[in-house]
């Protein structure tokens, strides 16, 4: 496979893990919790902030540009994850909650395995 191939693939799969990305973000955006919560709001702003980064993978031109910003915004996504993975316990213990934790942990762990960062 080419560099360019490989490139391609990458961002395929970075965008399948966008759309989970942007589930989390819709039900945390909309939750009653997120009103008063600025941990809430703050994960939303850094989920949607990778996704605004890295664009629509039909406006992709330069594969390996969208890696890129991919990999510099990864930071900001994790950390985003793993606040939300340590306070959704105090948020609430609902299933919406405790699924959409664990939608943005996988999701992020397959980002960075992507993007061949380590996971831990």
């Amino acid at each position: 496979m080419s560099e360019s191939e490989t490139l391609t693939a990458q961002v395929q799969a970075i965008d399948r893990q966008v759309a989970h990305l942007w589930m989390v973000r819709t039900f945390l955006k909309h939750c009653d919790e997120a009103e008063d919560d600025e941990d809430l709001r703050d994960i939303v702003r850094d989920i949607y902030d990778f996704i605004l980064a890295v664009g629509p993978v039909d406006e992709v031109d330069d594969p390996a540009a969208y890696v890129k910003m991919a990999k510099k915004k990864l930071r900001r996504l994790r950390r985003a994850c793993d606040l939300y993975v340590e306070i959704q316990p105090e948020v609430s213990g609902h299933t919406n909650f405790v699924m959409s934790a664990r939608s943005l942990q996988i999701a992020t762990e397959a980002i960075a395995e992507i993007l061949g960062q380590s996971v831990s």
